[in-house]
């Protein structure tokens, strides 16, 4: 089982280009989105989403990597790969992907409630609906991810972003808001918790196990989400949450609930560093995450995926740019965006970490005897989209 992060999300003030591009990109910028159009042009017109990590070769170097991850499409890597087209004006290609999701949305293989899975078999999108997957020739079955086909609040939340940004654009508004607010919907009527929104499903249908945890960052995606579509009582509750998790004696944020209730303790870059960006914590939220995800001690500078990290995950230090950058600490946030560009690989895309495997602090799947997570060293969509926006100084995550 291969598992995606499920940690939080939050928005930047955007320079008066908005969605159909910045004014002055900065040099960074230009060869990612290039290289995203590069893989999505290769694509069949239509409907499509991206592989998240398309290097199959470099993902065969780690075992506990490939082959669950050689087809897979995340749901909230394109989702960022497509508010990052939008960004950098390419507003046409943004649209397949947010189509493929509309395609996805409507056409489920078991499901006609309005809900995503958290990844989908890259390439065209078109019924019926492929969910990734692999041959395992030992066991001589297609074998399926748990995490993958499942369908957690926080992937969901960035896909309803994408479709609301290219809304807000003048493209496909009525299509894109209705498909948002059934998404929407499906995260109310299922993940409606006491204290916010908990985490989704995880699983296979038709009874996939339902995730009792509650995100900081999946609760910060939804409040912005929510408040895009004018849902101002859900989009208060998920914001009430985040600000919940706040320790004012420390000033950092918890990653959220554990299914008892307690608070889970882990220190992680998006927990802490997207609500600020969210608009839900002021500027003094920076300095204490910097220093718990490890600058500025690292060289080059960079943070990583949580305190657990030893090393610099480029995802984590491009957020992290942006967020300097909108604290108006320019030399710094250029500091961290010259690290970014000494992660690039042969393909165009940056690579994940600048190490072998970095721990995350994370497991797979919700058992307490869950094996780890980590990030290993391959080329990704996410890494490459994030780095792009921070690069345009655009923030995929405003109200």
């Amino acid at each position: 089982m291969i598992k995606r992060r499920s940690l939080i999300a939050g928005i930047v003030s955007m320079p008066a280009a908005g969605w159909a591009g910045a004014s002055k990109p900065l040099s960074l910028a230009q060869p990612l989105t290039g290289a995203i159009r590069k893989r999505l042009s290769a694509v069949p017109r239509g409907p499509a989403l991206l592989a998240s990590y398309p290097d199959a070769a470099a993902n065969a170097d780690f075992p506990e990597f490939a082959p669950a991850n050689d087809t897979a499409a995340y749901t909230y890597d394109n989702a960022l790969a497509g508010l990052a087209l939008l960004a950098a004006g390419h507003a046409l290609e943004a649209a397949r992907i947010a189509d493929a999701f509309v395609a996805a949305q409507a056409h489920d293989p078991d499901f006609r409630d309005g809900r995503l899975r958290n990844a989908y078999r890259a390439g065209p999108v078109t019924p019926p609906i492929a969910l990734p997957g692999w041959w395992d020739a030992e066991a001589k079955l297609w074998a399926e991810d748990p995490y993958q086909v499942g369908s957690e609040a926080g992937p969901i939340a960035w896909a309803i972003l994408l479709w609301t940004a290219l809304r807000e654009a003048g493209v496909n508004g009525a299509r894109y808001d209705a498909a948002a607010r059934r998404a929407a919907g499906w995260i109310v009527a299922h993940c409606h918790d006491k204290n916010g929104f908990s985490g989704g499903y995880f699983g296979f249908p038709p009874h996939p196990q339902k995730l009792l945890w509650l995100s900081t960052e999946q609760n910060t995606d939804l409040a912005i989400g929510f408040a895009r579509l004018g849902m101002h009582a859900d989009a208060a509750r998920a914001a009430g949450f985040v600000r919940s998790m706040l320790d004012p004696a420390t000033g950092l944020f918890a990653a959220g609930l554990t299914p008892d209730g307690a608070r889970n303790g882990l220190l992680a870059a998006d927990a802490n560093l997207w609500p600020y960006l969210a608009g839900l914590a002021d500027g003094s939220v920076i300095a204490p995450a910097l220093r718990a995800l490890g600058w500025p001690h690292a060289h080059p500078a960079g943070i990583g995926f949580s305190a657990a990290s030893r090393g610099i995950w480029t995802e984590g230090t491009a957020f992290a740019a942006l967020s300097l950058r909108r604290a108006g600490r320019t030399r710094e946030a250029a500091r961290f965006l010259a690290t970014l560009g000494h992660q690039g690989a042969p393909d165009g895309y940056l690579f994940t970490t600048d190490q072998q495997r970095l721990a995350t602090g994370l497991t797979i799947g919700p058992g307490a005897n869950s094996p780890k997570f980590a990030y290993y060293r391959v080329p990704a969509l996410a890494p490459t989209a994030w780095s792009a926006l921070a690069a345009l100084g655009i923030n995929p995550l405003r109200r």
